[in-house]
């Protein structure tokens, strides 16, 4: 099979879809209902198109992205775009924890017209998605591309192992018995540059493994760290830039400092950086910096090699993988958990906004949807997921739907024939996708109602994507 290189055509479109009105924020156990906009809520679209190739990338300022909103989504591209195929478009999330809640919420409903209900969002994040993505196709013109690698302290692993080989996730560093931090930490900056036929840029993308979560408990709609990132850059690189984060694997990973705090929050001071009345915005803008930093690094450098003409190539998989089996002891912890809860609840008032029936309610689902799954398991042991794998000149994209734990990105980058392997995770619903050391040492993020998938489908999901993106590297190039 021969890969085409020729030119590329490229279209950008962004799209703000900030609510209206109160909405409950996904995110926490707890519900809670936005008291304003502290920033916008945004999407970014990408379109590509070689004429045997094409694909439209979105970025959501949100936690995760549902069935019905790709879906629904895509339907309506249909209609819009006559020569795209809906399949080839992909949304990823930011995973910011003050976003709006898509259908499938798992809080109460509020029943309250001034809150907007998550389906009612959802129906408007569609409309407007879609739109984006017709406007980034139809503005699509040749261009050329550039690449490059940078570095910035964003995220962190935040799971602490103790003396007794047990794991927390934000535990406690302090702690007398504190051993070590678990696992590794990768502060890689994967970038993909776009300009058009004048090479004046026009957008990037910006890949980095760490959510959009540093002010996540707030009750406020809000992109988190993401929005001074982009205001910095394009302060610096031209208002009008698109920018398109990507969050790269990392279920261990998030920008809380667990280590070193008060030096890091004297340093912020020093530098004028103070949150004042917001806690953590400080540590935003910081990470705005250190972002804005490693762009400015590399932007020059890959300057002199700016390609017009490049081989391209996306393939849609469907994945088989092994669901995380629960066993028969974690089934009966699950069943007392949710008979803690459910008396629990039954002892609450019955206020849908209160944080403690709200937490519980969640609770109760938490742990009977992990028994639904233990029940089904023996008849239902595949999970079927989506992955884009992408090549364009000498770096590739492969997406998961998953919070994926770090070292199966690592693994997937170490053994991809691509020069820069950009992995993109929460392409989907999210789930927990830990590794076997985490499973063993415990805690949040590894117990058996966090994850669909257990290691094992881990491994399944990096040697699929692997053996498609190097499929893509070893075919002849035509052109």
């Amino acid at each position: 099979m021969k890969l085409e290189i020729g030119p590329i055509l490229i279209g950008w479109a962004g799209v703000d879809v900030t609510p209206g009105k109160a909405v409950t924020l996904a995110g926490q156990f707890h519900i809670r209902v936005s008291e304003k906009v502290q920033d916008p809520v945004t999407a970014t679209a990408l379109a590509l198109d070689n004429g045997s190739a094409q694909a439209i990338m979105v970025s959501l300022d949100a936690v995760k992205v549902s069935d019905y909103v790709r879906d629904e989504c895509r339907r309506r591209l249909g209609v819009l775009l006559s020569e795209f195929n809906p399949k080839n478009l992909f949304i990823s999330a930011t995973h910011t924890h003050t976003a709006p809640t898509q259908v499938a919420s798992k809080y109460p409903e509020l029943n309250d017209p001034a809150v907007m209900t998550p389906e009612e969002y959802s129906d408007i994040l569609v409309e407007k998605l879609a739109c984006a993505c017709a406007e980034a196709w139809k503005k699509r013109k040749p261009g050329a591309i550039s690449w490059g690698r940078g570095q910035a302290v964003v995220g962190f692993n935040r799971r602490l192992t103790y003396f007794d080989n047990s794991s927390v996730m934000y535990g406690k560093a302090d702690d007398p018995q504190f051993s070590h931090v678990e696992g590794y930490e990768d502060h890689g900056v994967d970038m993909l540059f776009t300009y058009d036929n004048r090479l004046s840029l026009t957008g990037m993308i910006i890949n980095l493994a760490c959510p959009s979560q540093m002010t996540e408990g707030e009750n406020f709609v809000s992109a988190d760290f993401w929005h001074e990132a982009r205001n910095e850059i394009r302060k610096r690189h031209g208002r009008n830039l698109f920018i398109l984060p990507q969050c790269s694997a990392a279920g261990d990973q998030s920008p809380h400092l667990l280590l070193h705090m008060a030096a890091e929050a004297r340093m912020r001071q020093l530098k004028g950086l103070a949150a004042g009345s917001i806690p953590r915005l400080g540590q935003r803008q910081e990470i705005a910096l250190r972002i804005a930093a490693a762009v400015d690094e590399v932007l020059p450098l890959v300057a002199g090699d700016i390609r017009r003409k490049t081989p391209f190539a996306h393939k849609v998989l469907s994945i088989d993988l092994p669901v995380r089996k629960i066993s028969p002891e974690e089934a009966e912890y699950c069943r007392q958990q949710l008979k803690i809860h459910e008396d629990a609840l039954a002892k609450c008032g019955k206020n849908p906004r209160a944080s403690d029936y709200s937490a519980h309610y969640r609770k109760v689902r938490y742990y009977m949807d992990a028994l639904a799954r233990f029940a089904e398991q023996r008849d239902m042991p595949i999970l079927a997921v989506e992955s884009h794998v992408i090549r364009l000149g000498d770096i590739a994209f492969a997406t998961n739907r998953f919070e994926l734990y770090l070292d199966f990105g690592l693994r997937i980058k170490a053994r991809s024939q691509a020069v820069q392997t950009f992995v993109v995770q929460l392409a989907g619903e999210g789930s927990y996708l830990p590794t076997a050391r985490a499973i063993t040492a415990g805690s949040y993020g590894a117990g058996a109602p966090d994850n669909l998938v257990g290691p094992e489908g881990g491994q399944v999901l990096v040697e699929e994507q692997i053996k498609a993106v190097n499929a893509m590297f070893t075919e002849r190039s035509a052109g």
